[in-house]
């Protein structure tokens, strides 16, 4: 295994079919004529029946579990126990697989049958970026302006930064967020848009300028995979969604596994601050699906499935009329493309629990080894990747590997998309050179620091990736450039504080969001951030035992989340020692 966690050495697997792989995803156990416990009434059959559709035969695909929960919810505003029931009979699943999985997302909520729905929720985001805008007022006012019909609740980061504070109002964004714009918004017809859009590239302009030409060429090989793949390891590619990997590298790897072959793509953009992959899908959807179309017929994988995050409701319509449009006139034949709603669970953005999602269960991530490359998706080697990743392989093909490679700063390659948030003038996604320093991001890209703030302050890689001071802030932000200080780039979502914030305050923000937010598959993790909020709450912390506990979640669990919650905690320590009133232990400036 190299540093990056990927095979280099894969071993063989059991061949089988795709469609032999979903058949067991339809029928997990041996068909039984009646279910045990509690039997569904006629009527909530009908209800779900009109809602999912009819049995196909050989029955209800297993994987699409999440999927019927979606529709579900959003028809009756709530998952009723009598639905849930209904659902189990008609999917073939015991009433407990069904519950376990509706359970563990926070956007599914299980009502009692005699329950009265909301007749709206309202989520109040409380990232970061939000509680810096004021988003702990808008949660206290709210309840009283609403009324008890609709339901308000605090939640993680929707993706909005730029736009704090943000409010989701049912499936609609409210960005910037004032108390009568969340008004206005629930006192809206249904599927009326209170805020203006987004105005995407249309299909037949994409393909006037030259679009999909890459695609087409490499399908009637007019155009040689092994050309595509030197351009991207040429260019230097890594992966954007924050794991850093070689691109080119990690298509070769899945390319020697057996067939049939799968892919998955991450639109989870779960990390607190990060909202770049939105940006890009609202305003140029098909860059991305032949990015995706290209890394499919490389890689040789039959069906795509697309792993969207459930705050994007705008994005998942756009990018459904985009794969439409491109399906209802292809450029060339299409693997299969499935597009699949998360359900409010930032751990999804980790590949193997967005993998375990996809198929239809709770998303827990699993344990490695075998690697996704070689058992992904299905049992079956799978592709993972980013949506910004993919987003640049055309203009790195058709320009050349060289064009990538020699855009940076300070001896760093490639560009980079930083979502910037926080006390800038312009907060807002910034292409720039990789290796740019924040200092030189905040002046040359976001207009400076905003009205009466000075930087404080920063955190380069979003809620996971630490926290720096200012006088560290000439530092080149690029993968590899931040570890030895204890902080990693991530996904480049860099949120500024001022003389007004405080880092610890900060660092509590990410250590309740990551308690929130485990899937409490194991202890180090489940346990452990819901206990170091807790002691990050004190006037004065517990440094010892706060470094002991942060010690064991980052030996001892199982995915990046439990492993990388203790370093907002030991940035703190290291570089604002004044704000726990303690001298500093020691520095590695």
């Amino acid at each position: 295994m190299n540093t990056a966690g990927q095979p280099t050495d894969p071993q063989p697997v059991a061949v089988a079919t795709l469609e032999q792989m979903r058949e067991r995803a339809r029928q997990p156990g041996r068909p039984r004529s009646r279910l045990k416990g509690r039997q569904p009434d006629e009527v909530s059959l009908q209800e779900v029946r009109a809602l999912i559709g009819a049995a196909p035969a050989g029955g209800h695909r297993r994987d699409l579990l999440i999927e019927h929960l979606h529709v579900l919810n959003d028809a009756w505003q709530g998952l009723f126990e009598r639905h849930l029931v209904a659902l189990a009979a008609e999917m073939r699943l015991s009433m407990a697989e069904v519950v376990e999985v509706a359970s563990f997302y926070h956007h599914f909520e299980i009502l009692k049958d005699e329950a009265q729905p909301p007749r709206l929720t309202v989520r109040v985001c409380d990232g970061l970026s939000c509680s810096l805008a004021g988003a702990a007022g808008l949660l206290e006012r709210l309840p009283a302006l609403l009324g008890a019909e609709v339901r308000v609740v605090h939640a993680p980061c929707v993706g909005r930064c730029e736009q704090a504070p943000a409010v989701l109002a049912g499936h609609q964004a409210v960005a910037p967020a004032t108390p009568e714009a969340v008004v206005q918004a629930c006192a809206a017809p249904p599927g009326v848009a209170v805020q203006p859009e987004p105005e995407a590239l249309g299909y037949a302009a994409y393909r006037a300028a030259g679009g999909y030409a890459l695609a087409a060429a490499l399908v009637n090989g007019e155009q040689e995979a092994e050309a595509v793949l030197r351009a991207l390891e040429d260019s230097g590619l890594r992966g954007l969604g924050g794991a850093g990997f070689p691109a080119g590298r990690k298509w070769r790897i899945v390319r020697e596994q057996p067939a049939p072959r799968l892919m998955a793509v991450n639109i989870d953009e779960g990390e607190p601050g990060t909202f770049k992959d939105r940006h890009y899908l609202e305003r140029d959807p098909h860059r991305f699906l032949e990015g995706m179309l290209v890394a499919a017929q490389v890689v040789g994988t039959e069906a795509v499935y697309i792993y969207l995050r459930d705050e994007y409701h705008d994005a998942r319509r756009l990018l459904q009329q985009a794969i439409a449009a491109l399906q209802a006139d292809p450029p060339c034949p299409l693997p299969r493309i499935e597009l699949r709603r998360g359900a409010g669970a930032y751990i999804c953005g980790e590949e193997s629990a967005m993998i375990e999602s996809i198929e239809g269960k709770r998303g827990e991530p699993r344990m490695r080894p075998p690697y996704i490359a070689q058992v992904g998706l299905f049992g079956r080697p799978t592709l993972e990747h980013n949506f910004e990743t993919l987003y640049w392989v055309r203009e790195i093909v058709e320009k050349g590997p060289q064009w990538f490679a020699a855009q940076g700063r300070h001896g760093r390659k490639g560009l980079r998309s930083f979502s910037v948030s926080g006390r800038v003038r312009q907060p807002g996604v910034k292409l720039a050179p990789a290796g740019i320093t924040l200092r030189e991001l905040v002046d040359e890209y976001c207009g400076g620091m905003a009205e009466g703030h000075e930087l404080y302050a920063y955190l380069p890689g979003g809620a996971s990736g630490g926290i720096l001071p200012a006088r560290l802030a000439d530092l080149p932000l690029d993968f590899d450039t931040l570890q030895p200080y204890g902080c990693f780039i991530g996904s480049a979502a860099v949120i500024v504080l001022s003389q007004h914030d405080r880092a610890r305050d900060a660092a509590l923000n990410t250590m309740r969001f990551f308690a929130d937010e485990s899937c409490g598959q194991c202890t180090p993790c489940r346990v452990g951030t819901a206990k170091a909020a807790k002691l990050m709450e004190e006037p004065v912390w517990d440094q010892a035992l706060l470094a002991d506990l942060g010690q064991v979640m980052a030996d001892a669990s199982i995915c990046g989340l439990g492993q990388a919650a203790p370093n907002p905690i030991r940035c703190v320590q290291q570089y604002f020692p004044h704000e726990l009133g303690a001298e500093p232990a020691g520095e590695s400036a």
